[in-house]
């Protein structure tokens, strides 16, 4: 990509991610390992005695508890010869917490904060308070409002065309006169759009879409109504699929379809690769879902967050390359990393090559015989 130009969010790069399997361990292609510290031309503003502040927005989201946290602790304690440190706040869904706990970061002195935030306009404030006491701010997979220095995340439009692509091609000649159920994410969150935008994109015209809904706080709870309400005014026999933008509200939305009584599941879609999809997934219960490799972004965010606050500008630029816009700022430096379908065909070639799972962490008792069917073992 050229450096800082502006990324329009809707690269056309379906086909590599539906047939790629991202390798989440490998950074090599981020150009960055090979750069050395001692070739920056900075002075670092700090040794590797640095605090990075970490707010992450739910613990209903599987991946940021078990995947991001410790991943970008590993990650600053390696680039910081173990001197560097993580101080870590979970905002439990709570918009109103996660401005305390932001504030409380900023009370605290922290050197850096990472910040996903629950809902990009009202963290704006606190982005500016930071800003103002001299606190750099890096957005971590959703893009925030205020002066951020930087953003991480995934091309989460692409994330809504492959699911709405992975739905019609599955649909295949039936597409044209099926009708599809939206499940939407959480409208404070900015990716909920981008998600929708993508998946929009490759729906519309293709398929009847005869329901939609925002999903509050992405909870499971909210989407198993919503689902049941689509199930009462549609009828359950006339759902095709359903287009699910998270995994958390997909099992719902496969809870619901049990409940009315279906035995052979409609493809439903998915996002997180958390462990219950993918066992969904060996069950055939739910169709796919969309593995952004964790590895990747949480690693290169620990890196961006030490190298903003050591002044070291070559490594930090190299780790840029992209540039986003927010509704308060143009412009921003980021980092988009590739995202890839996940179906029964690749279980193998991705979740598990990557380590982010093992064999023996999906082929439970409950679906050693699903695995053995499809050759997972």
């Amino acid at each position: 990509m050229n450096a800082r130009t502006p990324h329009p969010f809707a690269v056309r790069r379906i086909g590599i991610a539906l047939a790629a399997s991202v390798s989440a361990l490998s950074l090599a292609a981020c150009g960055v390992d090979g750069i050395g510290g001692g070739d920056s031309s900075a002075t670092p503003e700090k040794g590797d005695d640095i605090t990075v502040g970490l707010l992450l927005p739910d613990k209903d989201t599987a991946r940021f508890e078990k995947f991001d946290h410790p991943l970008i602790q590993k990650e600053v304690a390696a680039l910081t010869h173990g001197k560097g440190k993580v101080e870590y706040a979970n905002a439990e869904a709570s918009p109103d917490k996660q401005s305390r706990q932001f504030q409380q970061m900023i009370d605290d002195r922290v050197d850096v904060i990472l910040i996903d935030a629950l809902d990009a306009k009202a963290i704006a404030s606190d982005v500016q308070k930071a800003k103002d006491a001299g606190i750099p701010v890096i957005a971590y997979d959703r893009l925030a409002e205020g002066p951020i220095d930087a953003y991480v995340s995934h091309d989460n439009e692409l994330v809504g065309e492959v699911q709405g692509r992975s739905l019609v091609e599955e649909l295949g000649s039936k597409a044209a006169t099926s009708k599809v159920v939206m499940m939407n994410g959480d409208p404070a969150d900015p990716n909920t759009a981008r998600f929708k935008e993508g998946a929009i994109d490759e729906l519309e015209g293709e398929v009847e879409i005869v329901k939609r809904y925002d999903t509050d706080k992405w909870s499971p709870e909210v989407a198993k109504r919503n689902m049941q309400r689509a199930i009462a005014s549609v009828g359950v026999n006339n759902i095709a699929a359903v287009y699910s933008a998270n995994d958390g509200m997909a099992g719902a939305v496969i809870d619901a379809l049990k409940d009315a009584g279906v035995s052979k599941m409609p493809p439903v879609t998915g996002q997180d690769a958390n462990l219950d999809a993918i066992q969904r997934i060996v069950a055939g219960e739910q169709y796919m879902t969309v593995y952004k490799p964790f590895a990747q972004e949480a690693t290169n965010a620990a890196k961006m967050a030490v190298y903003k606050v050591q002044g070291r500008d070559i490594e930090f630029d190299a780790l840029t390359q992209d540039s986003v816009s927010s509704g308060s700022q143009n412009d921003i430096p980021a980092q988009l990393v590739a995202v890839v379908a996940v179906t029964r065909k690749n279980i193998e070639n991705t979740v598990i090559q990557d380590g982010v799972y093992t064999v023996k962490d999906i082929c439970t008792a409950e679906y050693a015989a699903d695995c053995a069917a499809i050759g997972l073992k």
